[in-house]
């Protein structure tokens, strides 16, 4: 089986409330996204998804959304209020109902990718250059 994967980038900001650590404050990411595709069963193609259709897709339902953004769980009231103060200077806002980890995120991205990508194997999300979460 063949497998292709396209990377995409994005910029956000994101509080982890009820974290222990020191990601229970407002702190930003560069993200990486690699989202990869498998060969259909069957297929004997050459080609399993072409890179410029995968970026498009990856950019439409991903970066155009949460690029340079605040990512706040509606089930925060703190978040939620930060996220207020940030929508009322016009700045982004994205709000999702689950805490913003990696993980979470990597799920998400899958799901909404999904119905727009047949053969959709997995979604990396990188905080980091060293950490990320796969959803599959």
């Amino acid at each position: 089986m063949i497998t292709v994967t396209k990377t995409v980038r994005f910029d956000a900001a994101h509080i982890l409330t009820n974290h222990c650590g020191l990601c229970k404050n407002l702190h930003g990411h560069t993200y990486r996204v690699d989202v990869s595709v498998a060969q259909q069963a069957g297929d004997t193609g050459d080609m399993v998804m072409d890179f410029k259709d995968l970026k498009s897709i990856a950019t439409e339902v991903i970066c155009d959304r949460f690029d340079h953004a605040f990512i706040y769980n509606t089930a925060s009231e703190g978040e939620s209020e930060i996220a207020a103060v940030v929508k009322k200077h016009g700045m982004r806002t994205v709000a999702i109902p689950f805490r913003s980890t990696a993980e979470n995120l990597a799920k998400m991205f899958y799901g909404d990718l999904k119905p727009r990508i047949p053969g959709l194997a997995s979604v990396k999300v990188w905080e980091t250059a060293d950490s990320c979460a796969e959803y599959r």
